[in-house]
């Protein structure tokens, strides 16, 4: 739902600059039109609300009237919503403001930082609530934690929109009873009084719904384990979960090429018992390699997994540059299952840190 958020905002502000850039008044009906046939979707008075919460800074709302219209169902003195996009002193086009493609572009993007930190205060408190509580420092966050259900966030409360001034108007019954009295039959006055006290007697007898969570009862399967063990595995498992959670793109990318290291071991011997040499050029070995393994890999990609070996097992795979090739050599003496199960202990250190 914030996705499609962050589309209406994109559609809004594109209807909205090419109608501030000619000069235009953008009324909310204007823009309404314009996102629905954009998106095929439903766009309403609180999407507004909403964008303006996530970016006060973008629009100037205020209600107008005497706008020109061609709809029939708008008067010229009937009050509009109407948006003007916020901008700076130096965004300016022929002595008048403009808003540009750069400055659309710039205006998405800090929607969607703005978004994206709404969702990190959802998943810090989150992170307040589990047991033990974990912080993670924002700056140092990179993937949400594994139990934090993104889906589900709370919709965005819509900020306060202006509104047109309003005529005295009568809501209730009761509101209508103190307006009217004296301005009606006696057995009109009466239904109206009696209508009154049964909202009111209703009001007051609407049972109160408790919010407050019942407390977890213990899972049998726990029955007559210590707490000392569970705060123990409890910690383990959040500190866990917070390196998962804070992780860098090239720590994530060594991990994933380590998990397939176990595998391609017996794939990477057999090409060279297939061989029957001592050494390959490194080309050789990574063309073979691709062929042979079944996740489709490129010659370089393969290149850093071989070279992650050489890294890893230097007394199993070594690389070697003479002049102008380099060569890869592999003791296939070595027994391959002790090599992979070496292979799968640095995996699991390596997804433990």
């Amino acid at each position: 739902k914030y996705k499609v958020l962050a589309e209406m905002f994109r559609s809004v502000d594109t209807i909205a600059g090419m109608l501030f850039n000619r000069a235009e008044t953008i009324t909310f009906a204007k823009v309404k039109q314009g996102v629905q046939d954009m998106m095929r979707k439903q766009f309403e008075e609180r999407h507004v609300g909403q964008i303006k919460a996530v970016y006060p800074t973008s629009y100037r709302l205020r209600q107008e009237k005497n706008i020109p219209t061609f709809s029939s169902g708008v008067k010229k003195s009937d009050y509009q919503l109407t948006l003007e996009p916020v901008l700076g002193e130096d965004e300016k086009l022929c002595g008048r403001p403009h808003l540009s493609a750069s400055r659309l572009l710039e205006r998405r993007r800090e929607f969607n930082r703005s978004l994206v930190n709404i969702v990190k205060q959802h998943h810090a408190a989150f992170l307040a609530g589990l047991t033990p509580p974990m912080v993670v420092p924002e700056d140092k966050l990179t993937r949400w934690h594994p139990r934090f259900n993104v889906d589900e966030v709370p919709d965005i409360s819509p900020a306060e929109l202006p509104r047109p001034p309003q005529e005295e108007r009568v809501t209730t019954a009761q509101e209508l009873l103190s307006t009217a009295r004296g301005m009606m039959i006696p057995k009109m006055e009466k239904a109206l009084a009696n209508l009154a006290l049964r909202s009111a007697e209703a009001g007051a007898g609407e049972p109160m719904v408790s919010k407050a969570p019942s407390p977890a009862s213990t899972s049998s399967a726990l029955k007559g384990v210590s707490q000392e063990l569970l705060e123990r595995i409890r910690a383990k498992e959040a500190r866990k979960l917070q390196a998962l959670m804070t992780r860098d793109a090239g720590q994530e990318e060594r991990l994933t090429l380590l998990g397939r290291l176990p595998a391609m071991a017996r794939v990477l011997r057999n090409v060279f018992v297939a061989e029957k040499k001592p050494a390959l050029p490194l080309e050789v070995v990574c063309a073979r390699m691709a062929e042979s393994f079944p996740t489709q890999m490129t010659a370089g990609e393969m290149e850093k997994h071989l070279r992650l070996f050489a890294e890893l097992l230097p007394d199993w795979v070594g690389i070697h540059a003479i002049r102008t090739d380099t060569y890869i050599k592999l003791d296939k003496n070595k027994d391959v299952g002790l090599v992979v199960e070496r292979l799968t202990k640095v995996a699991k250190e390596a997804e433990a840190l």
